[in-house]
């Protein structure tokens, strides 16, 4: 749910990004769990992470706001 909502926010914002399916990715849920996350989405911007669907944090991060 929130991963669609992050999505669509990078999106809408034209800001490039790179989407992991943990689900499908095994290489990319192991660099998840080494950054210490057991849940998604996690978003990396110069990185600093943004746990879910931070709206306020992403846009102070990408300088949308």
């Amino acid at each position: 749910m929130f991963c669609g909502k992050v999505k669509e926010f990078l999106s809408q914002n034209k800001i490039e990004f790179t989407d992991r399916n943990v689900a499908a990715d095994e290489t990319a849920l192991v660099k998840l769990e080494k950054l210490g996350y057991m849940t998604t989405p996690v978003t990396l911007i110069d990185g600093e992470a943004v746990v879910g669907f931070d709206l306020a944090k992403l846009e102070k991060l990408l300088g949308t706001s």
